[in-house]
């Protein structure tokens, strides 16, 4: 199976949540782990914040549940590039977007991906984006 999807933050956190968006877990079933993956910004945001937390049942769950479930996609010059013109388009827009969510974005088109998310008011600004509601 072909990858389709690439899950941000606010999806690929899911299992490590102690109340869960079910809706979202029930699409990653459905649609499969075959079909999806995530980038290195994405694990970035998540190792971020179990090393704020610093609770080894936190990691240990991490490490149980998603840490080597996907293929996790880098952040290459090529991204880069792309992240620079999302960037500089939403600073002339007057419409500014954080710059991990633009790094996913950039990854995601680069790739040929669907972002799957959580978070649709930023991801739907972006021009070209394809993206996917996993909150219903």
């Amino acid at each position: 199976m072909t990858i389709r999807y690439l899950l941000d933050t606010s999806v690929f956190s899911q299992p490590l949540r102690n109340r869960p968006v079910m809706a979202a877990l029930l699409r990653w079933k459905s649609a499969g782990d075959a079909a999806c993956a995530t980038c290195a910004t994405v694990v970035a945001e998540i190792e971020f914040g179990l090393h704020l937390e610093n609770r080894e049942e936190r990691w240990a769950k991490y490490r149980a549940l998603i840490e080597e479930r996907l293929d996790v996609l880098e952040t290459d010059r090529s991204v880069w590039e792309r992240f620079s013109r999302l960037k500089a388009r939403q600073q002339i827009l007057g419409a500014p977007i954080a710059d991990l969510d633009l790094v996913i974005a950039a990854c995601a088109l680069q790739q040929g991906l669907i972002v799957a998310t959580l978070k649709t008011k930023d991801f739907s600004r972006i021009e070209g984006l394809a993206w996917e509601d996993w909150s219903r």
